[in-house]
């Protein structure tokens, strides 16, 4: 078992920014479209991070046309390009699902001033 955790953590990516529940994300992700390849964003609120190592993911949450929608990425996927912290939410939860259920302004998260 050890040298399967030593495997995994030669693989994990140390160039990732520190993203936390509530921030407002900016995540590019690699899709293949035949031979094809280009690079798509996608822009919401982290609601969720889950398991740890390499296994690792977070959640993110935007609205599209009116209809809420989640992607799950794993944070050290070779297809998940490049995070970018947009804004820095202030939040007292370490799950977010409670936005499922709000519309509108109920569902933002407001944003950290720091001093």
């Amino acid at each position: 078992m050890d040298a399967v955790q030593k495997l995994a953590a030669a693989q994990l990516k140390s160039e990732m920014p520190v993203i936390r529940i509530g921030d407002t994300v900016r995540v590019d992700v690699k899709i293949r479209e035949g031979e094809r390849e280009r690079i798509q964003a996608f822009e919401g609120t982290v609601i969720a991070r889950k398991g740890s190592g390499i296994a690792e993911t977070f959640t993110v949450r935007r609205l599209s046309y009116g209809v809420g929608v989640e992607r799950v990425f794993p944070i050290h996927s070779p297809n998940v390009d490049k995070v970018t912290v947009i804004r820095v939410g202030k939040v007292r939860r370490s799950k977010l699902y409670y936005l499922r259920d709000r519309v509108g302004k109920a569902a933002k998260v407001k944003e950290k001033i720091s001093k």
